[in-house]
């Protein structure tokens, strides 16, 4: 499920930038709060008692709901058998354990059907290149949740080398049940225990860095009361705090707005070990301001344009992509930079840019091209390139004034993924994955340029009568929107064939190919098809892309994914009938509206931790962060807009539509699980059928660990099975 980010690009940024070392789940492996009460409503809404999460009325209706479609669901002989396959993939030995390195060690997170909420836990570089690699066991995070009576998931840490290299004290990030919101509290890698009287803070979207052993830099809900929280529930304030002291006495480095989006710390470090102290303010979800402090009482903005992703400092260079064309002007002379562009600047600790200096472009994509990823290595910088939606990865080198790259030797037709680099480290990790190519975890490295496969993901799946193509289909303004097709090999177009089609659309989130165990064998093996719509809105082909469905322009998004919907039925592949549609997050918005204005073309329709109230989204939880994408209530010609697209006040009680499956969670503290709640709730007044599963726990992913994924997973290919294949297995 993809889900859109919980925090700006600035934030994703941020993180880079601080130098953390952050041993996570992998993203291939799928792993709240009370709602503060709006003002003023949109409008006369009788379903307002659905947003009060943990209110006694509305769970009372979630539980009713959720007995009501496990009972339906789960009484499908299938469904135990899909189950069945989704916990031996999802739990199975044989998974990659994607890893972080430091100092010749592997620290991996790892969950299976003994270790439900995980392991943290560390290799030598040598036993991690073995088939048996031996494991030593950091924390526990099953006995941590039962000593302390709390669901913790593990949301990552972020660690900090003291002069003697052992010296580890790592931030680990405990989440309640999944949320995005988390408790941090210091840990010792040394005695694999938690640090008496250590850095802690309280449960919040938090943002914490290093700058030397005894001090941190933080970003968090101050005192709790959330009046140093932006208008997006992100922090807007942050403070340096030193060890020994509490965390009420931390001194003021930095306040934003309470219209911002956030602020958060970052750290470089100097060549002398020491680190450089800033901050970045995200005023909207897609713009950044970076601060740097060269020292206590100055804070000087580097001068770079709105739409700007830092990637890092490489040999003196401040290296950053733009999401804008931007012009220089040096001296006498003008310069131009294209969107999508990679570019390098002289930098200095004072943040001086002389008037003669002009960014150096490393790389420019073409209009079928969008920059992935950058990551720093020791003399290299590695960029993963989307060429046409496929994977590739080039090494840049500086020679003189002029940048050198040279494409790495990887496979090619898939996606390639940089897993782990790190400029302190000699070994790059690159993971590699097609729809039909299970995963590959390579070693390269810059000195030697050597590659090496290091694991590899058993076949989960019989893909050998399944074939992938790639094809394109004319939207409604004439533009060309691509996508993926994996099916049967010979199979009839008699409009017959089961077929899932995927779309997310938004936040320049790239759909890419994707190698799933889950889909494969509980999907394609069966006869299913399966369709990747690349639309506007997402990030394949780089920003203008992304920008071309914003706001109020947003009805491209719908166009292009309602294109590659007819072109299916058109093309005889599949028929309403047996055409299914899958979404989440903001993809969940994208199936309210293909309920809402295309209900005709479906006949199932899985909405997952969605978005659908479009005139009080800005109003809950992390809502009015992505005023920057949809557009704002507030404004009335955006608010003209998002009135005629909300799916909530669109529903027509009149109308047919095909059974939707509603899925979200309590614990999603990013999406309001309201308005999956609300929009079932017209179906339900309306005497509509519809199903409906919310997960207590798991947060935005509706899902706390691997066992509530299979359950997850298993009902929702149950559905499909019944709404899709019922002709077909006859």
């Amino acid at each position: 499920m993809e889900l859109f980010r919980s925090l700006s690009i600035a934030v994703a940024t941020a993180l880079v930038l601080s130098g953390c070392m952050t041993p996570q789940p992998s993203a291939k492996e799928e792993t709240a709060s009370a709602v503060t009460p709006a003002t003023s409503a949109t409008n006369e809404d009788p379903y307002l008692w659905l947003e009060e999460v943990e209110g006694d009325r509305a769970l009372n209706w979630v539980q009713q709901q959720n007995q009501r479609t496990l009972a339906d669901l789960q009484a499908n002989p299938i469904y135990a058998d899909l189950n069945e396959q989704a916990l031996e993939v999802v739990n199975s030995s044989e998974r990659i354990p994607y890893g972080t390195i430091r100092d010749g060690y592997v620290y991996n997170f790892w969950q299976d059907a003994t270790n439900i909420r995980g392991l943290w836990r560390r290799t030598t570089l040598e036993s991690y290149a073995s088939e048996a690699p031996q494991w030593e066991t950091i924390l526990d995070f099953d006995k941590l949740a039962e000593s302390e009576g709390k669901n913790w998931v593990y949301k990552g840490a972020n660690c900090y080398t003291a002069k003697a290299k052992a010296d580890y004290k790592c931030l680990i990030s405990l989440s309640n049940g999944g949320k995005d919101a988390v408790v941090i509290r210091e840990f010792d890698l040394a005695s694999k225990s938690f640090v008496n009287d250590g850095f802690t803070l309280p449960e919040a979207k938090s943002g914490v860095t290093w700058v030397d052993y005894n001090t941190l830099l933080v970003a968090t809900d101050w005192g709790g009361d959330g009046s140093t929280l932006t208008d997006s529930r992100y922090p807007s304030v942050v403070k340096r705090w030193q060890r020994g002291t509490s965390l009420s006495d931390a001194t003021t480095l930095f306040s934003g707005n309470k219209t911002d989006v956030g602020v958060w710390p970052f750290t470089q470090e100097r060549d002398d070990g020491t680190r450089l102290e800033g901050v970045v303010v995200a005023p909207t979800f897609f713009t950044s301001e970076y601060y740097i402090f060269p020292s206590d009482d100055e804070a000087i903005r580097l001068p770079l344009p709105e739409k700007t992703d830092i990637e890092g400092w490489f040999e003196g260079q401040l290296i950053f992509t733009i999401k804008q064309d931007w012009t220089v002007e040096a001296g006498a002379s003008t310069t131009h930079y294209s969107t999508g562009s990679l570019l390098a600047m002289p930098f200095t600790e004072a943040g001086e840019i002389t008037p003669d200096t002009v960014p150096e472009v490393i790389f420019e994509p073409n209009d079928r091209q969008a920059i992935e990823g950058v990551s720093m290595t020791q003399g290299q910088l590695l960029m993963t390139l989307s060429d046409n939606v496929v994977g590739k990865v080039f090494a840049f080198t500086k020679a003189g004034n002029q940048w050198q790259r040279e494409q790495l030797d990887l496979p090619a037709n898939g996606t390639l993924s940089v897993s782990f680099a790190d400029k302190d480290e000699s070994t790059v990790l690159i993971n590699y994955e097609g729809f039909l190519t299970p995963d590959s975890l390579m070693s390269y490295s810059p000195q030697s340029g050597k590659i090496e496969t290091l694991k590899s993901l058993p076949s989960w799946f019989n893909s050998d009568d399944l074939v992938v193509e790639q094809k394109e289909a004319k939207s409604k303004d004439g533009t060309m929107v691509p996508f993926f097709v994996i099916h049967k090999k010979g199979i009839e177009h008699d409009g017959k064939t089961p077929t899932l089609l995927y779309g997310y659309g938004g936040f320049q989130i790239s759909m890419r190919p994707s190698y799933s165990g889950l889909r494969g064998k509980l999907w394609l093996e069966r006869g299913g098809a399966f369709v990747l719509a690349n639309i506007r809105g997402g990030g394949e082909f780089g920003p203008k892309w992304h920008q071309a469905g914003l706001k109020t322009n947003r009805q491209v998004v719908y166009d292009d994914f309602i294109a590659v919907g007819e072109w299916l039925i058109d093309h005889k592949l599949t028929s309403p009938q047996h055409l299914g549609i899958q979404g989440g997050s903001n993809g969940g918005l994208l199936m309210g509206v293909m309920l809402t204005q295309r209900p005709d073309l479906w006949n199932a329709v899985i909405v997952q931790v969605p978005l659908l109230d479009m005139l009080r989204f800005h109003l809950l939880l992390a809502g009015a962060s992505w005023v920057g994408e949809y557009g704002s209530p507030e404004v009335p010609e955006e608010r003209e807009w998002l009135e005629k697209m909300s799916p909530y006040h669109n529903f027509d009680a009149d109308a047919d539509y095909p059974e939707p499956f509603f899925v979200t969670s309590t614990k999603d503290d990013r999406v309001h699980p309201g308005h999956a709640r609300k929009m079932a709730k017209l179906f339900e007044a309306a005497g509509k059928p519809f199903l409906y599963y919310e997960n207590i726990d798991g947060g935005h992913s509706a899902a706390a660990n691997q066992q509530e994924t299979a359950k997850r997973v298993a009902l929702e290919f149950t559905y499909l099975t019944e709404k899709l294949m019922a002709e077909s297995t006859e």
